[in-house]
């Protein structure tokens, strides 16, 4: 069973305070002079949506963060050098089904050849349009059906909510929902909105980062503030999630901002920056939780929350190596109170700290237990941990003793349609 948490506005906002945070209906098309559409291109597969274009009615400041994987496909060479120029980007066009990766001086070509498309149909400059592509690596994709992929699309552009969504589906792999979201917040007394959609459920291990993500916004910001604050943002976001252990060779988050909200352009680090990147936490924060929830197989979300460690790097090392662990995601699989399982993560996490300062609890809506206290094991009830543990978000929480500095990571549990998805992944 999938989910969703994020119901209101409160468990957006995380925590934040002196935010005017709004949610709004709607996804990439929700800011102003943003457009979105699909189509059926059969990249790979028959009668699916399989492509999809977000494209702004102006230039855009833009931004961006890729993959560390030292493979790199086409399309995160071919946006980086876009986002890393300096030039405006206007427009981003996205097929699932085929990764472009491993695919030599042809997947380059096949790039070039979308973005010319994308010239040819709307006027733009190929050089201002980004592209990206999810599916298996090591096949080239078809470019014809690409090159009418983008006419069609051009055709059906719209601002509408429900365009924005039928591309946040088009971008689905092996996703069972799509992941989309739009906020508002107030600037100089102007309205401000910032949507997005992303998608990703394998592959999932952050080093930045692990998916496709795409923000849209009508802010107006300097460009070097938009990369600061998303490469920022991303710390604790999409890098601290993960469902496998894989990173990727495609990940790519981009952000789009034309400036038609009207505010004055934030050219420093104010108070209209702030109130920019704490939106701009809270969408990716959203994202990235939904990504972790929909791991390949998964029935619930896994969470680790480490409190009152050493340093932040502490914090996140400890907290991602409890949520990566492949025992501790079995564990939470089978409802099964192991708790030596969390703590020989952190051990051989590469964080150092005193045992003997640890205490471990068990949370979810169905309570909260302590099964560690200072280096000594407590007794419990086991079925009262089962029953917490067997709720759709489980959450391990640690208390260091050491230090001020917190982190929270965000998984999902190991199951046997992990391994099924995946071994048959290619069919």
């Amino acid at each position: 069973m999938k989910f969703v948490r994020f119901d209101n506005i409160s468990d957006l906002n995380a925590g934040k305070k002196d935010t005017m945070l709004q949610k709004k209906e709607g996804g990439v098309t929700a800011a102003k002079g943003f457009k979105a559409a699909c189509c059926a291109a059969e990249i790979k597969y028959k009668n699916r949506t399989d492509m999809a274009m977000v494209y702004s009615e102006t230039p855009c400041e833009c931004a961006g963060t890729f993959t560390s994987n030292v493979v790199k496909a086409a399309c995160v060479q071919w946006d980086q050098k876009i986002v890393y120029s300096g030039k405006p980007m206007q427009a981003v066009v996205c097929n699932s089904g085929i990764a472009n990766a491993c695919t030599g001086q042809e997947g380059w070509d096949a790039c070039e050849s979308t973005a010319k498309a994308v010239e040819s149909e709307l006027g733009v400059s190929y050089e201002s349009v980004a592209v990206a592509s999810t599916g298996v690596i090591g096949m080239q994709l078809p470019v014809e059906k690409l090159v009418n992929g983008v006419s069609a699309m051009s055709k059906t552009l719209s601002d509408s909510i429900e365009a924005g969504t039928a591309a946040s589906k088009a971008i689905m792999t092996t996703d069972t929902i799509n992941k989309e979201i739009a906020v508002t917040f107030d600037i100089d007394g102007k309205t401000v909105t910032l949507g997005g959609m992303s998608k990703g459920s394998g592959m999932i291990h952050p080093n930045m980062c692990t998916m496709l993500g795409f923000l849209t916004t009508d802010l107006s910001i300097e460009k070097k503030l938009l990369q600061e604050a998303l490469s920022e943002v991303v710390k604790d976001t999409f890098n601290m999630i993960t469902v496998d252990g894989d990173t990727s060779t495609n990940d790519t988050l981009l952000i789009m901002a034309n400036g038609l909200a009207g505010n004055t352009k934030i050219t420093e680090r104010n108070e209209a920056y702030k109130e920019f990147y704490d939106a701009l936490f809270c969408v990716c924060r959203f994202l990235a939780r939904t990504m972790a929830g929909d791991g390949e197989g998964a029935t619930k979300l896994f969470e680790a929350k480490v409190i009152n460690a050493k340093s932040k790097d502490d914090a996140r090392t400890l907290s991602r190596a409890i949520v990566g662990s492949n025992l501790s995601k079995a564990a939470i699989y089978g409802c099964d109170a192991n708790f030596g399982r969390f703590l020989c993560a952190m051990g051989y996490s590469g964080a150092q700290f005193d045992q003997n300062d640890v205490e471990l609890f068990f949370e979810s809506d169905a309570g909260r237990m302590q099964v560690f206290d200072h280096g000594t094991p407590l007794s419990f009830d086991e079925e009262l941990a089962k029953k917490i543990l067997a709720a759709a978000e489980v959450t391990v929480f640690v208390d260091m003793h050491e230090g001020e500095a917190e982190a929270t990571a965000w998984g999902c549990d190991l199951t046997y349609d992990y391994v099924k998805i995946n071994a048959d992944y290619r069919s």
